[in-house]
């Protein structure tokens, strides 16, 4: 177990050189080690958050996974403003593969789960107080004055009394001699100069002028490139191949085979593609092969009479329902999804005797080291895990499998290796959001109200694969997220989950279950809403009496931006919808129209609340993506299976939201002065619904099936 004084340990070299932060396994011995006495800077293995050095430079570690989302801004932004480091005075690096990093809102080196700021807004902060402390007591010795009459300003230490004035560079070889601070004190939050400000993305100029390195940019020396013929059946293998054209052909090195397939590895990918294609395959289709959407939508319908699990109940459940005209019943279902990051998939590994060195756009760097060398049969403390800026995540680099087939073909080819996936690979072999199937019922009551909620779900399970432990009495807490702890008070409510696995692999998609709950559950109140004749907004505002007035803090603003009520365009609509998701509030009126019998959607507005924002400028960039990503979905987004295959495969049938699709988006952020909730994830939610509210508010047509179909 690491304390939080070992957390804040600083190196004791005496050369100039202080690191703050503990390195898993390092004794405190080999840290003071490094560096020297003679006044020079030292070089320090990067290992913790804050470098510093003599000479005035500064580095700071990003210990979460870059994917555009802004970790490489906001997390500097937490250490800068408790150490008082002029802002974009440091370099930046992005952190190895060690369990110093792990985020404690995650209990692993992770990047998911919108919790780079709550998870770290704390912990950094302290790291950044100590080091700043640090570096005050060495001026307070030098000067020989209490502590208590120092202060700091951007860069330097102050003595109040005299105005004495010392740079941070020229305290750092004494600060390093000092042990850190038994306890650190954090920032009021009125006394923050950076935290709460919108500011400009560190990562920005080096993806404009093309410095920034994506995974798949690494080129080590005797580099292969491998593209990798897959068995399009889900669960599949190699029976046998013919590989004697794609051996002879030019550029090839070498043909593989893999158990899920045939890798072949030439001196570039397209070399590698092309020769791939000349492949001549047999498969054990295994046996999913027969599979199709309607089996599995059966397989679902069938789960709910025999294998729902209780996910919640209050009151008398279901036993409450009517059986007249007061109950309303609708069934609401959403395909697969797959993620199609811009960056496709892809991982360079290369494996030595004793070691590996692995290259990823990853957002899990400590499951890379522990699958690298599991593959390579090596020590894990033997595997150095280059993490890269990633094109994108989405929950999809979560998943090893695209860095586990480098490492073994690396293994095999006994020279480096890097796999790239092909669109269509990408697309056909993901781990996809998962289908479900839902059915609601609602009585209500003479005030129109719901005094009885049923909701049945049945899907697959993303953690009965990732982590079984984290399903309990048969609940997949994901599956139901959004729908188990929706936040409307109901005298009767039952929800249950039927686990249902047809075979299609599935993983964490953006904002996850809250991503498909959210809209069954806001359409659905819809529909009582207008069963009811009651306002949308004003239906449920009266849900929440009583109850979390950040929900209604959100709506109101929504609303209120909207001009809810307020006169509409011709031949336009608006809904709305709401969630909380990953700590934050998010509410969200959209207004649509219908053109060429497509939706069409006009504007969103959107009210957060997100607690702190440290970043303001960063959370409403997350937003508009949120919107846009989950636009898509809700406009085109489906996995079509048949015969046990993925139909789609490309964005000609499997189409991103376009630049003329993408609506006006007007943020508000509400400060609730609460801790820091998530942003990259919370802004998704909200939109599927409201789009859909208001289509129904337009046409008079409930849409219960996603992608949305107005034929």
């Amino acid at each position: 177990m690491i304390t939080r004084r070992q957390f804040l340990k600083v190196s004791a070299a005496a050369g100039g050189g202080l690191l703050v932060g503990f390195r898993l396994g390092a004794p405190e011995s080999a840290m003071a080690a490094e560096g020297s006495s003679n006044g020079t800077d030292a070089v320090l293995e990067p290992n913790a958050w804050v470098e510093m050095h003599a000479d005035g430079r500064n580095v700071l570690t990003i210990s979460g996974s870059e994917m555009g989302q802004g970790a490489m801004t906001v997390i500097p932004m937490m250490i800068a403003e408790e150490l008082d480091l002029p802002w974009a005075d440091f370099d930046t690096r992005f952190a190895p593969a060690d369990e110093v990093y792990a985020n404690p809102a995650l209990g692993g080196q992770v990047t998911g789960g919108s919790a780079t700021v709550r998870g770290f807004y704390n912990q950094l902060r302290e790291v950044g107080a100590a080091t700043r402390e640090m570096l005050m007591q060495a001026a307070a010795n030098r000067w020989d004055v209490p502590l208590s009459d120092l202060r700091t300003e951007p860069g330097v230490v102050i003595h109040t009394a005299t105005g004495r004035m010392a740079e941070y560079r020229t305290l750092v070889a004494d600060a390093a001699k000092l042990e850190p601070p038994e306890e650190v004190f954090t920032k009021d939050r009125e006394e923050f100069r950076i935290i709460g400000k919108p500011t400009r993305r560190l990562d920005s100029p080096q993806k404009v002028n093309g410095q920034a390195g994506f995974g798949i940019d690494a080129r080590p020396d005797n580099l292969l490139v491998a593209s990798i013929e897959r068995c399009p059946v889900f669960g599949g293998k190699l029976r046998s191949v013919d590989a004697g054209k794609a051996r002879d052909a030019a550029n090839v090195e070498e043909v593989v085979e893999l158990d899920h397939g045939v890798a072949v590895l030439a001196r570039d990918w397209w070399s590698a593609d092309q020769a791939r294609k000349m492949l001549s395959v047999e498969w054990d289709e295994g046996e999913h092969a027969g599979l199709d959407d309607e089996a599995i939508e059966t397989q679902f319908r069938e789960g709910l009479k025999t294998n729902a699990r209780p996910a919640r109940t209050e009151g008398r459940g279901a036993e409450a329902l009517g059986d007249d005209e007061s109950t309303v019943s609708a069934t609401y279902r959403v395909p697969y999804l797959a993620h199609t990051t811009m960056e496709p998939m892809n991982a360079t590994a290369s494996v030595g005797d004793d070691e590996v060195t692995v290259w990823a756009p990853t957002q899990a760097p400590g499951s890379v080291q522990q699958v690298a060398a599991e593959v390579a049969g090596v020590d894990p403390a033997k595997v150095t895990v280059h993490t890269t800026f990633l094109g994108g995540g989405f929950g999809r680099r979560f998943e090893t499998d695209f860095v586990r087939e480098a490492v073994e073909l690396s293994k095999r080819a006994g020279r480096p290796v890097k796999v790239i996936w092909s669109r269509p690979d990408d697309v056909r072999h993901d781990f996809y959001r998962p289908a479900a199937y839902n059915e609601l019922s609602a009585t209500l009551g003479d005030d129109g109200l719901p005094q009885t909620w049923v909701h049945r779900i049945a899907g697959p399970s993303i953690w009965s694969r990732v982590a079984p432990g984290m399903v309990k009495d048969g609940i997949d807490p994901a599956a139901v997220e959004g729908a188990a702890d929706h936040p409307y008070a109901i005298e009767n409510i039952e929800v249950t989950y039927a686990n249902v696995d047809p075979g299609i692999p599935v993983g964490f998609w953006r904002s996850v279950g809250h991503s498909q709950n959210a809209w069954i559950v806001e359409s659905f109140l819809d529909e009582l809403a207008h069963k009811a004749g009651t306002d949308p907004v004003e239906y449920r505002k009266k849900l929440f009496e009583g109850g979390d007035s950040r929900h209604v803090g959100v709506l109101e603003r929504a609303a209120e931006m909207a001009d809810w009520g307020g006169e509409v365009p011709e031949g336009r609509a608006r809904g709305v919808a709401l969630a909380k998701s990953f700590g934050s509030y998010c509410a969200q009126v959209a207004e649509v129209s219908v053109e060429d019998g497509r939706p069409r959607v006009h504007k969103v507005w959107c009210a957060i609340d997100c607690g702190i924002a440290v970043n303001p400028a960063g959370v409403e960039r997350q937003v508009h993506s949120s919107i846009a990503y989950g636009l898509t979905a809700a406009l085109s987004g489906k996995i079509t299976i048949k015969d046990g295959r993925v139909q789609e495969q490309n964005f000609n049938d499997y189409p991103a939201l376009t630049i003329d699709q993408m609506p006006e988006v007007e943020v508000a952020i509400v400060d609730s002065g609460q801790p820091p909730g998530g942003v990259g994830e919370p802004g998704l939610p909200p939109l599927a619904p409201a789009v859909v509210n208001a289509l129904a508010a337009l046409t008079g047509e409930r849409v219960r099936r996603l992608p949305i179909d107005l034929g």
